[in-house]
C-alpha cells in the first residue's frame, strides 16, 4: 500500500509517494538521493543512519517514513553552510573519520550530543561527575566505528565543546 508524505530535509520540502513499509533511511537514500545517512546494520545498532528529527538524534533505519509525514530532518549534508560545520572541521583536524563510512552518522550524532550538553540535558554518566571525555563517550555510544577512530572522535567533539 502506498502513501503520500511530505518530508522537510535540510530545509527543503519533498513530497513523495512511498510504500508504507519504507523507512526514513530508504526514503532519504533511494527516493531523495540523500546519501549521507548510511545503511550499516539495518537493525538500529550501529548509528550509521543517524539523522536529526525535529532537533533530536534518531536512528532512521527503524523509522517508518509514513509515521513522520511533515517532519523536519537534518542530515550531515544539511550541516554544510558557506563552510563546513565546526564538528566536520574537528573530524578533519583530528583524523576522526578513518574509512568514512560511519562519519556522517557520527557527525550528526556529535552535533546532537553537543546540543544536548549545551542545553544541560544529563546523560547516564552525568550524575557520576563524569569528565567531558566520558560524557562524549557516553553520548556517542550508539555510533559504532569499525575502524576504531573513537579516541580521535572524542577529541574532535571535545574541541568543539570547549570553544
Amino acid at each position: 500500500m502506498d502513501a503520500d508524505i511530505t518530508l522537510f530535509v535540510d530545509g527543503i520540502e519533498h513530497r513523495l509517494t512511498v510504500d508504507t513499509r519504507t523507512t526514513v533511511l530508504d526514503a532519504l537514500r533511494e527516493r531523495l538521493g540523500i546519501i549521507s545517512p548510511k545503511k550499516g546494520c539495518d537493525h538500529g545498532q550501529c548509528g550509521a543512519c543517524t539523522v536529526m528529527l525535529e532537533g533530536r538524534r534518531v536512528i532512521s533505519c527503524l523509522m517508518p517514513a509514513v509515521a513522520h509525514d511533515g517532519a523536519h530532518l537534518r542530515t550531515a549534508e544539511g550541516l554544510d553552510g558557506a563552510e563546513p560545520h565546526p564538528v566536520q572541521r574537528g573530524f578533519v583536524h583530528h583524523d576522526a573519520f578513518q574509512c568514512g563510512y560511519c562519519t556522517p552518522g557520527q557527525v550528526v550524532s556529535a552535533v546532537g550530543a553537543i546540543e544536548e550538553l549545551e542545553a544541560g540535558e544529563p546523560s547516564a554518566v552525568t550524575a557520576d561527575g563524569a569528565d567531558l571525555p566520558d560524557e562524549i563517550r557516553e553520548r556517542m555510544s550508539g555510533n559504532l566505528c569499525r575502524c576504531g577512530a573513537y579516541a580521535n572522535i572524542v577529541r574532535a567533539v571535545g574541541e568543539v565543546v570547549n570553544r
